[in-house]
């Protein structure tokens, strides 16, 4: 059955903004789709893809904490993001400010992931899935 949900879009509220479009846009590489600069502020719409929502219990976010950062408490929310090569986007964010928190790791179900947290505070796992070899 196809989804009633046309678009799903994330919000993010940052307080450079210029540095979090940066970010996105030129390290990244997302396209923008929409841009403003009015007297209320600025915004930016990118294209990050097909959208969909992973919905976890707390002990599968915990397992995946474990796997991708070492531990930790999980953030509430954090963006997920398949890439090309998980690595190099991860140096691209890196040398645009984004702090690495763990990765590269191989997961259980065969991702190569990085986790990124980005200047404005946002939790960002960038994975690439491999090939499997069976």
């Amino acid at each position: 059955m196809p989804s009633p949900v046309r678009e799903t879009r994330i919000a993010l509220v940052a307080e450079d903004h210029e540095a979090a479009v940066a970010l996105y846009r030129d390290a990244l590489g997302l396209p923008v789709v929409e841009a403003w600069d009015g007297p209320t502020g600025r915004g930016a719409v990118l294209d990050g893809g097909r959208a969909t929502i992973e919905v976890l219990s707390v002990a599968q976010a915990e397992h995946v904490e474990a796997i991708e950062a070492a531990g930790g408490a999980p953030d509430r929310v954090r963006l997920a993001m398949e890439v090309q090569d998980s690595v190099a986007a991860a140096e691209r964010l890196e040398a645009a400010g984004a702090e690495r928190v763990g990765g590269p790791v191989v997961t259980p179900w065969a991702h190569r992931n990085v986790r990124l947290r980005t200047p404005d505070g946002t939790q960002l796992t960038l994975f690439t899935v491999l090939e499997s070899s069976g």
